[in-house]
C-alpha cells in the first residue's frame, strides 16, 4: 500500500512548528504521549516530553538526542517527533557551534524507547528517514512548499512493526 499524500503551502521558518499550517499537521497526527526531541521554541498542543539542546528552547530536557535516547527511563513513547537540523550548517547555526548526534546513529537507537506500532515523524529534505531495514513502513508523506528558490520540507509518518 502506498502512502498517504498531503501537499501544503506554507512560509518558512527556522521554528518549524512556528508556523501555523505545520504546528496543525504534526498536531493532528501524533499519537499519544509524543517525544518531541528536537523541540525548540514552540509548544505543540499534544502531549510531549520536550528535548532541546538549546538552552534558551522551551523543553523540559536540554540533551543531546542521543544521550537523551540512550538515557530515558520514562516510559516507551507512541509518537516520536523529529525535527533536526537538516544539515550540518544549520546545526552549527541553531546550537551555536555545538555539533548534533549522529543521525544515523540516532535513528538505530529509536527503537529502544517507541512502542511496537508507534510512530515516528521526520521532518527534512528526504522521504526516507526510518526505513524498512529498521522496521518502519511509511504511512503518510507531507509535502510543505515554501515557494520560489525555497527548498522544500518533507515530513514523512512512519510506524514501527516491530519483528518485521
Amino acid at each position: 500500500m502506498m502512502p498517504e499524500f498531503d501537499y501544503i503551502k506554507c512560509p518558512l521558518n527556522k521554528y518549524t512548528f512556528s508556523v501555523k499550517n505545520i504546528r496543525e499537521w504534526v498536531e493532528k497526527y501524533c499519537e499519544g504521549k509524543t517525544l518531541n526531541l528536537f523541540a525548540g521554541k514552540t509548544e505543540l498542543n499534544i502531549d510531549e516530553v520536550r528535548n532541546d539542546l538549546d538552552p534558551e528552547a522551551l523543553s523540559d530536557y536540554n540533551l543531546d538526542a542521543l544521550e537523551f535516547v540512550k538515557s530515558w527511563h520514562g516510559g516507551m513513547f507512541d509518537t516520536i517527533l523529529l525535527d533536526p537540523p537538516y544539515a550540518l550548517r544549520k546545526s552549527m547555526e541553531m546550537y551555536k557551534g555545538i555539533r548534533c548526534s549522529p543521525f544515523k546513529q540516532l535513528k538505530d537507537e529509536l527503537s529502544n524507547i517507541l512502542k511496537p506500532n508507534g510512530i515516528v515523524i521526520t521532518f527534512g529534505y528526504h522521504s526516507v528517514s526510518m526505513g524498512i531495514k529498521r522496521g518502519y513502513k511509511a504511512e503518510r508523506i507531507c509535502l510543505f512548499s515554501h515557494g520560489g528558490a525555497i527548498h522544500d520540507t518533507i515530513a514523512t509518518i512512519e510506524r514501527f512493526n516491530k519483528g518485521n
